[in-house]
């Protein structure tokens, strides 16, 4: 008799796991479904949306109850003639303010380690750096295998402005009151992802490779987060990540949109993006933080390459398309 009602319970018990089971691997495949689904709904009405006035991008997230929708950023609040939904999908307006590339602003306070500072060769990743043919500044991302830095586009190559094989610095010349000395140098300006500046481009990353041979370390500077990985991971919904940079130096931050298109507003002119990654809140960059590194908050795994931002997100090219972009290289980490 005990030994038929432990049968019993154990059938009963299988059975119950195994219920839990499929409705468990149900439900994170209806998860799939609806974003998949929410994308499709999305780009089919990205270029209406932001034909509208005060609307400076779409993305992909959640909405206030926790249900796949589609987020339209805003320059700022009360933007009429916002849908509430789209086909049977909800819309969920964000307010971004106008998006900008993150060119310098103001120093690291406090007795801290002072990105914008000139460094010993090799130098950290997350510090000031720029080209000298500019008295701007922005943060250099990762070093590279070969010896090469990572950083922007508008930060190494100046919007591409700059001329080939011109020179970069640490720190970048609006850290030295815009004043020029052959020691900061660094290295060269060795390839650049072009931009197209116009509001139907599809730009994806905002991207130029120094070559600085061992001028720049594998790491941050002492109170970042080290050395990043070098396997890449891919930006997913509510992912806790952080980076290391000029102005706002560590900071953690979470991924709350995915597949952003959005305007970018450059000294050169707008410029559109698509398949960006949105990082949610204000406090995650500061302008002079352009190029930064964006990683994992757990193992350090390079997630994006940070470029723009509004007073309320800031927002990355995804890691890979970048290292695509620029030749296939492999960040030199971990």
């Amino acid at each position: 008799m005990h030994r038929r009602r432990f049968l019993h319970t154990l059938v009963l018990t299988v059975t119950v796991c195994l219920l839990v089971l499929s409705s468990l691997l149900s439900a994170q495949g209806n998860s799939d479904n609806a974003f998949e689904r929410v994308k499709e709904v999305q780009e089919r009405h990205t270029a209406k949306l932001m034909a509208q006035q005060g609307v400076v991008g779409t993305a992909l997230g959640f909405n206030e109850r926790g249900r796949h929708a589609i987020l339209v950023l805003l320059e700022t609040p009360g933007v009429g003639g916002i849908p509430q939904e789209l086909e049977g999908v909800p819309v969920h307006p964000v307010v971004t303010g106008k998006i900008e590339a993150l060119k310098p602003g103001g120093k690291t306070p406090g007795n801290r380690v002072d990105p914008t500072a000139r460094f010993d060769r090799p130098v950290p990743i997350g510090v000031s750096t720029g080209n000298a043919g500019e008295c701007s500044a922005g943060t250099i991302g990762c070093r590279l295998v070969g010896g090469y830095a990572l950083s922007n586009n508008h930060v190494y190559a100046l919007e591409g402005e700059a001329a080939a094989d011109s020179t970069i610095v640490q720190p970048g010349l609006y850290d030295t009151k815009c004043s020029y000395s052959s020691a900061n140098n660094l290295g060269t300006l060795w390839k650049t992802v072009d931009i197209t500046f116009t509001d139907t481009a599809s730009n994806e990353v905002d991207a130029a490779v120094a070559n600085v041979g061992a001028n720049v370390d594998q790491g941050t500077p002492s109170d970042g987060y080290g050395i990043p990985k070098s396997q890449t991971a891919s930006a997913t919904l509510g992912m806790k990540v952080q980076k290391y940079g000029r102005t706002s130096r560590l900071t953690n931050g979470q991924v709350r949109g995915l597949n952003a298109t959005i305007f970018v507003q450059y000294d050169s002119g707008v410029a559109r993006f698509v398949n960006q990654i949105m990082i949610g809140g204000g406090g995650f960059s500061r302008a002079g933080d352009s190029g930064s590194l964006v990683v994992t908050q757990d193992n350090h795994n390079p997630v994006g390459l940070l470029f723009a931002g509004g007073s309320g997100a800031t927002f990355a090219n995804p890691i890979d398309a970048v290292l695509g972009a620029i030749g296939n290289m492999t960040i030199d980490g971990q």
